[in-house]
């Protein structure tokens, strides 16, 4: 490989401006597809045969009404709405309900109406059932008076009186059934009012509304700029003196870059220009990774035309292309940095443009080796997301692993042209010295000193911190950012608050609840149905309401609204929705408790034997986004052991064939799992105790983005194998070389320490930069990805791994003869081809000498 990679190398430096013209041409064409092929990105979240996907489905053939999308629209005024400004607001309503996709807007204060009208209809059924139980009653006394009297005096009976008799029983016995059935349907209508008492569309002070706008499909699945025209319309209503907020679903961020992600880069600019200490060789870094991640992105985006992308999938590829661009171009340029300053201290003079050329090619080939195997990781750990099977994920990882592979063929390819541009300038101004001309110790050779000596208490003292760091990963939920995530300046952020303020924050995330039926239910059922259905969910905790929202005109499948006590990502909803499966499953006894509202009365005594309420001809189903945030994270969740056992194979096995060790992968997959577990410790202390919150932009602590420990495995393990290729290898080639194992370290960790030092800051600066982004769902995962790679590079690489493998010795190197012929060599170090150089420069020099010496024989 490394052979390979010194041709190309060489290729590149003797044809700079064919390289750099083929490098614009590609980006300028894959610039015009995006222009013209790309179309929105997608914020929704596949996932293939889920049981929310399932009853989503059946309800939009059932009762399609309530099986759409449906945006929040917080409307507020400060001293309650006038009649002014409910007219401004109908107004407003019908735009909103002429624009593409809306197929309803439901109007809150006539919904508030008709609930607050309810219980006036229910109260006039109930003077009435109390009128006509009385007349009941009275004429029942009547008639069992004329029975006792006829009874009493038989002589007096006449046929007249018996039919009057019996003429009175048959109306008393239907005025009783009529009674009945109206007293039933009266329960069943006041536990139905009471079920739903927390349901409400206008707040109790008047001043805050909420109003629906339901969509043809779900919100996730619709162009965003059809989602935009919402508060593109609602704009004219701050003219009426009317505040209008927008729920997370019609406006959450799917911006690409921000600020922070600048500030990233210019700081990862300042890095390399101290390491450096040239502009032109400080930009050249930063101009390979903005070509790889320009390139990779364009065509990502591009490709929309044909396949759907996750709006999360091109910050992904932009965080880890400007990270491992950025490191990958540093590591060719540092190498030929150092081999021109060797060249310059050999001879005493520059070298000459072929000497330039020839150290870019030796670069190439061995720093690129290193490369090569550091980008194949990561985009095979990236690949494996497939395991998942979750669509979106899979997406994700795909790209951000077209993006890598993308960036590490810039790297070999256009670093070698621009080092041929710059020529002389990548020389270092100079070396320092002490006065006798001997290398001076720098901090490499000061810490492995001091690691190596006290190895054991290096160890044990990286360890120690990195368990107490990760023991809050231990009660780490996962779910996905709601509204409560969003930045406070933010509508959305606005819109949950005031829900959360004035209705409840379950009012942010209700559950979307179908009760399927066997056979058809009878019309004059319907209500007693749902009653029953009712009061089997309300005996689940964590719930504040139930409200029937729809019937299908079959009346097979009845809808209901399940409002949560706590938002969409709590705790409790999580257990609310576990809770309603097993009630749908008929796992978990359901029981009646004693303040319930006289719903006995509709479907019988307090169920103490534990009999489940709902009959067998009734089956239930969740489905709503909530429910569908909950089964995605559960999904990763479950999944995520098998991802974390593939990567730790793969890194046992890639390890193993580079460093022909057994104990090394060992020592490293040890401490990638150290690194791994601190970082989601790292993670749970911030986004879901708020620890650090203000510093970090964390006002509303929550679940963990589920997306994130799956994505941060995958990526941190590509990373920490990096920083494990340029340290450790340079302590391989020593050892191999005969130093002795602990002096081996030592020169192998000075050797590679500035340069891993250097492309550690500059992935913990461009990672950083996501920390405040827009997008919420980044947030997260650059905070977990910069912690991860600042602990797994100064604290495991840079000190766990050098003192394990200084106590281990000459064991740290030991494989089997047998495994040793197995592996296939890669030579990534790049010995068999500086073997090769130097016996092409040997020949070269013996030729030259004999050619010297024919010109010297005297001829004749």
């Amino acid at each position: 490989m490394a052979s390979l990679l010194h041709r190309l190398g060489a290729l590149s430096a003797r044809r700079p401006f064919a390289v750099l013209l083929a490098w614009v041409f590609l980006l300028a064409a894959a610039a015009g597809g995006m222009a013209t092929l790309s179309r929105p990105l997608s914020n929704e979240f596949e996932i293939p045969h889920s049981e929310f996907g399932r009853v989503l489905d059946e309800l939009g053939q059932e009762i399609p009404q309530v099986a759409g999308g449906t945006g929040t629209v917080v409307v507020h005024s400060a001293d309650g709405f006038t009649a002014d400004q409910r007219r401004a607001l109908r107004a407003t309503m019908a735009d909103w309900e002429a624009l593409p996709h809306v197929t309803a807007v439901l109007d809150p204060f006539e919904l508030q109406d008709q609930l607050d009208s309810s219980g006036d209809q229910l109260a006039q059924g109930l003077a009435k059932l109390t009128k006509g139980q009385k007349q009941h009653d009275e004429g029942r006394a009547q008639l069992i008076g004329l029975q006792n009297w006829l009874a009493d005096h038989p002589d007096q009976a006449t046929p007249s009186l018996e039919q009057q008799l019996a003429d009175g029983k048959d109306r008393l016995a239907d005025a009783e059934q009529e009674l009945d059935s109206g007293w039933t349907t009266y329960h069943a209508g006041k536990a139905l009012s009471d079920a739903g008492a927390g349901v409400s569309f206008v707040s109790k002070d008047g001043t805050t509304a909420l109003v629906q706008v339901r969509f043809d499909a779900q919100t996730q699945q619709l162009d965003p700029a059809v989602l935009e025209r919402v508060p593109e319309t609602g704009a004219a209503l701050a003219d009426a003196g009317i505040q209008a907020d927008y729920g997370q679903e019609m406006t959450a961020s799917r911006e690409v870059g921000g600020p922070g992600e600048v500030i990233g880069v210019a700081v990862a600019g300042v890095v390399l220009l101290v390491m450096l200490g040239s502009l032109v060789l400080a930009g050249l870094p930063l101009l390979i990774a903005l070509v790889g991640v320009g390139v990779s992105l364009t065509l990502g985006i591009a490709a929309t035309h044909w396949i759907s992308l996750q709006s999360m999938a091109p910050v992904l590829g932009m965080m880890l292309g400007l990270a491992v661009g950025i490191d990958y171009a540093l590591f060719i340029v540092n190498r030929h940095r150092h081999q021109l300053a060797d060249l310059v201290e050999e001879s005493g003079t520059p070298p000459d443009r072929a000497g330039i050329r020839a150290s870019i090619a030796l670069a190439t080939g061995t720093a690129g080796s290193a490369v090569v195997v550091a980008g194949t990781t990561v985009v095979i750990a990236l690949a494996a997301l497939a395991v998942s099977g979750i669509p979106t994920l899979l997406q994700m990882g795909m790209l951000a692993a077209f993006t890598v592979a993308v960036t590490v063929l810039v790297a070999l390819t256009l670093t070698p042209a621009l080092l041929s541009l710059a020529g002389r300038r990548a020389i270092p101004r100079r070396r320092r010295t002490t006065r006798t001309g001997r290398s001076r110790d720098g901090w490499p050779q000061r810490w492995v000193g001091l690691v190596t000596r006290r190895p054991r208490a290096a160890t044990a003292l990286v360890a120690l911190v990195m368990l107490v760091l990760a023991v809050p990963a231990l009660s780490m939920r996962l779910g996905l950012p709601d509204g409560s995530s969003e930045p406070q300046d933010s509508t959305a952020y606005r819109a949950y608050e005031r829900v959360a303020d004035h209705f409840g924050a379950g009012a942010n995330g209700p559950l979307l609840l179908a009760a399927d039926y066997d056979a058809p239910v009878a019309e004059a059922d319907v209500v007693a149905e749902e009653a029953k259905v009712a009061k089997a969910v309300l005996a689940v905790d964590d719930r504040v309401s139930v409200l029937p929202i729809g019937t299908s005109d079959d009346r097979r499948t009845i809808a209901f609204q399940v409002v949560p006590v706590d938002g969409p990502s709590a705790e409790s909803t999580v257990e609310l929705v576990q809770g309603l499966r097993r009630l749908a499953a008929g796992d978990e006894p359901v029981h009646q408790t004693s303040s319930w509202l006289g719903l006995e009365d509709v479907v019988g005594d307090a169920n103490p034997t534990g009999e489940q309420l709902l009959g067998d001809d009734v089956q239930l189903g969740l489905t709503g986004a909530t429910v569908a945030n909950i089964e995605v994270s559960e999904r990763l969740a479950s999944a995520l052991p098998l991802y974390l056992t593939m990567v730790i194979g793969l890194s046992l096995v890639l390890l193993t064939i580079v460093f022909r060790s057994i104990l090394v992968p060992l020592v490293a997959t040890a401490g990638f799992l150290l690194s791994v577990a601190a970082s989601f410790g790292a993670i749970v202390a911030v986004y879901q105790w708020g620890w650090l919150g203000s510093l970090f932009d964390v006002h509303d602590p929550s679940a963990v983005f589920s997306f994130m420990p799956t994505l941060l495995i995958g990526i941190l393990f590509g990373l920490a194998m990096d920083y494990q290729m340029f340290l450790v290898s340079g302590m391989h080639e020593a050892h191999v070389h005969g130093r002795d194992a602990r002096t081996a370290v030592r020169v192998g960790f000075a050797s590679g320490a500035r340069v891993v030092a250097a492309a550690a800051l500059i992935m913990v600066s461009v990672f950083s930069g996501f920390i405040w982004a827009e997008m919420t769902m980044a947030r997260s995962i650059g905070f977990g990805l910069a912690v991860g790679v600042l602990l797994d590079a100064f604290l495991v690489r840079m000190t766990f791994t050098p003192a394990v493998l200084s106590m281990l010795g000459d064991k740290a190197w030991w494989l089997p003869r047998w495994l040793d012929r197995l592996l296939p060599n890669l030579d990534v170090e790049g010995a068999a081809l500086a073997q090769r150089l130097e016996r092409e420069r040997v020949e070269a020099a013996q030729a030259a000498a004999e050619d010297t010496e024919r010109e010297l024989e005297p001829v004749g």
